[in-house]
């Protein structure tokens, strides 16, 4: 994981810089068809940066175990049980084609959790309108060190170190 922080995000970030400062000059110049050409850049890197920050937050190497309180209780009323829940977002991630993400997200307008996938850096809200609360990364520079190609090894292990505390207060401040 240090190599993904250190090399991965870092590229995804330094790229939105450059991106976004493209933008701002497009922009001072009312150059539309610029602004234009840099969206697929901005999304791109902006949605790595934006979903990495998310997932480093959702790990923890004192995590694992199942959620507490008012998030259990949601996740027991939407998918019926804890393990239904953690049956069906490692199903939904496994079954990402390429490169994305797998996520525990919040329909705000519905008041219910709900599993979504995402491809290559799209944002889960972004592009879903979801609250994302835990984010699973399932490119492969996030496991294939560790884990080779095979996806269902890592997010069967991916589960003993999600922190539970901060996907709880993403829950409670998405429910404000």
């Amino acid at each position: 994981m240090q190599l993904h922080h250190s090399k991965h995000h870092a590229t995804y970030v330094n790229n939105l810089n450059v991106a976004e400062e493209k933008y701002k000059e497009a922009l001072a110049k009312g150059d539309v068809t610029t602004q234009v050409s840099l969206q697929p850049a901005l999304k791109f890197n902006g949605g790595g940066h934006i979903n990495h920050s998310i997932f480093w937050t959702n790990l923890s190497p004192n995590g694992g175990g199942e959620p507490k309180g008012e998030l259990m209780e949601a996740i027991k009323r939407d998918f019926g049980s804890f393990a239904n829940f953690k049956e069906k977002l490692t199903a939904v991630s496994v079954g990402v084609q390429g490169s994305g993400w797998g996520w525990l997200g919040y329909n705000k307008e519905q008041g219910r959790l709900q599993i979504a996938a995402c491809a290559n850096q799209d944002p889960l809200q972004g592009t879903t309108g979801l609250i994302p609360l835990l984010g699973i990364d399932v490119w492969e520079h996030a496991y294939y060190l560790q884990y080779k190609n095979v996806r269902p090894d890592y997010l069967k292990a991916i589960w003993n170190v999600i922190n539970w505390e901060n996907v709880s207060s993403r829950y409670a401040t998405c429910k404000k």
